[in-house]
């Protein structure tokens, strides 16, 4: 089996991945990876999503906030069209629905907001403290090592986000991880991303939906895969709040409020190195035993 892509080559193919082929001024296509994944990986469609409603949009608006849902599973080995509705135009705000489809059938809901730069009120809460740097953390590499038998899913997929975790991942073997209230995650685009403000929100959607559900099973030591859970993304919501980099390293702080039901809530906060709050993400996932 041949490497997984790495650093520039795997961040070149992710810009690949998001530069979608525009059909008319309302309807673009994208493609996926063809790694062997079973389904279209949620952050990539809800990314998509993002460029082909920012295409819609005047230069001078910046997206602040998305909501999806996810609706069904993608068909990586298929195209998706993803359709864009103007809802509204204003003197400061634009608001767009896109729905992203296979074989005429629904499979990504979102609406994303834009708003021209303006001043205002502005403050935030601080970073957590003493946590250790990007550079002292485990890179994915030496969980991989350790945990040869848990690679399959990494084996093949590209690595455009250097993912690098302070507790243990989700997938480790169960009764290897503590539990804990808190999953803390340093992430960055694995090589240099261009210029466009756009851009760099696409990749952060896009590496958001990673590790946001850890932290549910977190709270409970649980793992996912052979002797855990398995899930899937529900919806997802993300807030962008000041400007940032996503080729710069970033503090994803992440914990769940409530799990029941079968479904859990997982609340996000992203700071760059420097303690910057720059993003706040909220996901719900389904999640079942398995063999429950």
């Amino acid at each position: 089996m041949s490497e997984p892509l790495r650093g520039q080559a795997a961040v070149d193919q992710l810009l690949d991945v998001l530069d979608l082929k525009q059909i008319d001024a309302a309807t673009f296509q994208g493609e996926s990876p063809q790694v062997g994944a079973q389904r279209v990986f949620g952050g990539q469609v809800a990314g998509q999503a993002l460029v082909a409603a920012g295409r819609t949009v005047e230069e001078d608006r910046f997206v602040h906030s998305l909501h999806g849902y996810f609706v069904r599973a993608g068909d990586p080995s298929v195209p998706i069209d993803f359709h864009v509705e103007t809802i509204r135009d204003g003197r400061s705000f634009s608001v767009r629905r896109c729905t992203a489809q296979q074989h005429g059938r629904a499979i990504f809901l979102m609406s994303a907001s834009f708003q021209v730069v303006e001043e205002g009120l502005d403050h935030y809460g601080p970073a957590p403290a003493d946590v250790p740097a990007p550079e002292d953390v485990p890179t994915m590499a030496d969980w991989l090592e350790r945990y040869p038998d848990r690679a399959a899913a990494f084996a093949a997929s590209p690595q455009a986000v250097d993912v690098r975790y302070i507790n243990s991942p989700g997938w480790v073997p169960p009764g290897d991880r503590d539990p804990a209230i808190h999953q803390r995650v340093w992430m960055r685009i694995d090589g240099r991303l261009p210029d466009d403000p756009l851009i760099h929100a696409c990749a952060l959607t896009y590496a958001s939906d990673l590790s946001l559900l850890d932290s549910v099973l977190s709270i409970h030591g649980e793992v996912w895969g052979p002797g855990g859970v398995i899930g899937a993304s529900l919806d997802h919501a993300l807030w962008l709040h000041r400007p940032f980099r996503a080729d710069e390293w970033f503090l994803y702080d992440q914990t769940s409020p409530s799990a029941g039901g079968g479904r859990g809530l997982a609340v996000g906060r992203m700071f760059t190195r420097t303690g910057r709050h720059i993003a706040s993400a909220v996901q719900e996932g389904l999640l079942r035993r398995i063999g429950g």
